[in-house]
């Protein structure tokens, strides 16, 4: 009462300087320029001047999220390629004039199964008709303005495929190859060549002769810039605090659930009267009693017994009605069930063989037999397994019409409702072992009853296993604690082994990275916190990880956008060095050696020989993949011998000993043809990442995700 006189003394003091504050606060984003409190208003990408606007990118993302299950980051991602796509192929339709009309959507339609045969869109012979399409439309929206503006986008992507289709089609049309360059096809798969050779392996040269020196792969990189250019990346290390129930909790959460069991006597401090409490295995109300005590709600669904808990299946399975088991552990849970229902024989196991027939729900388009046709052989079937009953799964793996075709027919256990009715009705009233035929809506069934099981209700107490929130307290004193003296010590990594603390590296993250080792899982705020171009190289900072727990990240390296360093390009470098060097030592070696019987006698080898070698196929047997060494032998005269070649695996020295020109053919078109099928089927995803690649692109996914 006291402090509550001393504040009412001072209202007007904290009221002044709440106000004060207020006002300081308010007025520094007017003297600091920034009156959006900082949020960026950059669009989320630019492409060749052209905005993506943020608002619309996130709707599609938010979509995206929906449909596919995605990650917020797996769908920013997405989005971002489609819409790349998207507006650098419409920029490339402007500029080209290109437009799509009713002909291109018709086609496009004309080619989608879903349209085609949809019944409402076909006319009297069956056929895809798109007058008929163009009314529903008409009728939908007049009718239906919502389904109507889901039309809309789906439209939109139709006439966005029906451009990309005018696009590529006038691409592909000036592409094209001469008979001249079907000739020179032809003769690389048929020209052959034999040849004797002798390699000198990379490795006769002795390691100590050898050394890329930090000069060496400097030269190499700057020779080579364009192959080490690097995006800006980050290296972080941290220690991960996980906020687990300790054994005490779990011992807790074990005796809350024991003490529900039974019903016990409370004294009650409002009513000052004694209270009896009804325990689950006595409870009346097993809903509420659920309902009060229980982290999940109640399943009335019955279940199998290969749905129950692993370790005490068999056990739950076995309660009489009103038993009770537990408390017991499942997971990250402890339960106590009670058996409430069983219902006997009511998941079944069965097979079947479908014999389908043109006109049958979901029968595939190219079954033509008629309904006749279909029963009479599945009456043959039937009268074929039932002779032999361990045939069934033969005879369907041979016959059936159905997509469990390959399993021999097993549909494995189910239960009513999952079923069409007339099927699960002879399963139900039939023994084990019986066969029969079934007529449903999808054709003649031949059915076999393979097994049946019990189904069990169960009522359930379900605690999690959480911390307490003293246990979650000392994770928390603990990772703070770490954080402070880490910063305190100036050394994140001695602060780490001195109080026996995991320390986890991560190596290269990339700006739009989201997944972390380590078991923390996706963090992407993390990332964000490693790019912002306010956190210093060396910066520690605590991050409370959704999952439950806490990271203690450090900012170990700073790397921005540009060509490797010595450093960064070592581990691919230097052995690209030292090859270069074992190739200039075993040419300078081994340069007086003319013919390949000598340089085999010096290495002490055999000469090795290669048959019929074309140059389409660039294997040199007995040595791998040689390109360049097959193409020098296609260049020499029979009987000549080549300088040293350095090659994929080594140093060769060839010698040709025949060389076989195929004859050649009064024309050459269909060579010409092969070469343009692949150029069709290679230029739709060439020409995009070309077009691509010329666009100036601005990227700001990171500032909003």
């Amino acid at each position: 009462m006291a402090i509550l006189g001393q504040i009412r003394q001072r209202s007007i003091f904290l009221i002044l300087v709440i106000g004060m504050a207020l006002f300081a606060f308010v007025i520094s984003g007017v003297f600091d320029g920034n009156n959006s409190g900082g949020a960026p208003t950059d669009p989320i990408g630019v492409v060749n001047e052209e905005d993506i606007e943020v608002d619309f990118f996130r709707q599609l993302v938010e979509q995206t999220e929906r449909s596919y299950n995605f990650t917020t980051l797996q769908a920013v991602n997405t989005v971002w390629e489609q819409s790349l796509r998207s507006l650098i192929l419409d920029q490339q339709y402007k500029q080209l004039g290109i437009d799509a009309g009713r002909d291109q959507i018709e086609q496009i339609l004309s080619s989608n199964d879903a349209f085609i045969n949809d019944p409402r869109f076909q006319n009297e012979a069956g056929f895809f008709d798109f007058g008929r399409f163009t009314d529903f439309i008409a009728q939908m929206k007049a009718e239906n303005p919502v389904a109507y503006d889901q039309w809309k986008y789906q439209e939109a992507s139709i006439i966005a495929l029906a451009k990309e289709n005018i696009y590529l089609d006038l691409i592909r049309s000036s592409t094209g190859f001469t008979e001249q360059e079907g000739k020179v096809n032809y003769h690389l798969e048929n020209d052959k060549v034999n040849l004797e050779y002798v390699k000198i392996p990379f490795d006769v040269v002795p390691d100590s002769l050898i050394q890329a020196t930090d000069q060496d792969i400097k030269k190499y990189i700057a020779d080579h810039q364009e192959d080490f250019k690097k995006e800006a990346y980050r290296h972080i290390q941290y220690v991960y605090f996980s906020e687990q129930a300790s054994p005490e909790d779990e011992a807790y959460i074990y005796d809350e659930l024991e003490e529900l069991l039974e019903g016990k006597i409370e004294y009650n401090d409002v009513s000052k009267l004694t209270d009896t409490i009804e325990g689950f295995s006595t409870t009346k109300n097993l809903t509420d009693f659920i309902e009060r005590y229980s982290d999940q709600p109640f399943d009335s669904l019955y279940k199998a017994k290969g749905n129950l808990p692993g370790d005490f299946a068999e056990l739950i399975f076995a309660l009489n009605e009103g038993e009770v088991f537990g408390p017991y552990k499942d997971g990250n849970t402890y339960k106590i069930s009670k058996l409430i229902g069983r219902k006997k024989e009511a998941n079944i196991r069965a097979s079947h063989i479908l014999i389908a027939y043109a006109g049958a729900a979901r029968a595939n388009p190219s079954v033509t037999r008629s309904k006749d046709e279909a029963q009479q052989l599945a009456n043959r079937l039937y009268r074929q397994v039932r002779r032999n009953p361990d045939s069934f799964a033969e005879v369907a793996m041979a016959n059936s019409d159905g997509p469990t075709r390959s399993l021999g027919g097993d549909l494995g256990f189910f239960q009513e409702g999952v079923m069409d009715a007339k099927f699960f009705d002879f399963a139900n009233k039939n023994l084990i072992g019986r066969m029969g035929v079934v007529e449903t809506d999808f054709g003649f069934h031949v059915i076999k009853v393979e097994d049946k099981q019990d189904l069990v209700l169960l009522a359930e107490v379900v605690k999690e296993i959480v911390p307490s929130d003293e246990t979650s307290n000392i994770i928390f004193r603990e990772a703070t604690q770490f954080e402070i003296d880490s910063k305190n010590a100036n050394d994140f990594v001695a602060t780490a082994e001195k109080n026996n603390f995991t320390l986890v590296p991560v190596r290269n993250l990339n700006v739009m990275d989201e997944f972390l080792p380590g078991g923390i899982g996706r963090q992407r705020a993390i990332v964000q916190w490693a790019f912002d171009e306010e956190t210093e190289f060396g910066a520690i900072r605590k991050f409370s990880l959704s999952a439950g727990g806490y990271a203690v990240v450090q900012l170990s390296k700073i790397a921005k956008e540009g060509v490797q360093t010595v450093e960064e390009a070592r581990d691919v470098v230097t052995p690209l060095v030292e090859k270069q060097k074992r190739i200039a030592w075993i040419k300078k070696q081994y340069a007086e050696f003319q013919t390949v019987e000598a340089l085999a006698e010096k290495l002490d080898e055999e000469v090795e020989t290669a048959s019929a070698v074309t140059q389409k196929n660039a294997t040199l047997v007995g040595a791998g993949n040689e390109p360049y060494i097959i193409g020098a032998a296609f260049a020499l005269e029979s009987g000549q011998t080549s300088t040293l070649l350095e090659g994929n695996n080594g140093v060769y020295l060839i010698h040709l000993t025949a060389k076989e020109v195929a004859e050649d053919l009064p024309s050459y078109t269909a060579y010409a043809n092969a070469l343009r099928a692949e150029e069709y089927n290679r230029l739709s995803s060439a020409i995009f990442e070309a077009l691509k690649s010329a666009a100036e692109i601005t990227d700001n996914r990171a500032l909003y995700y």
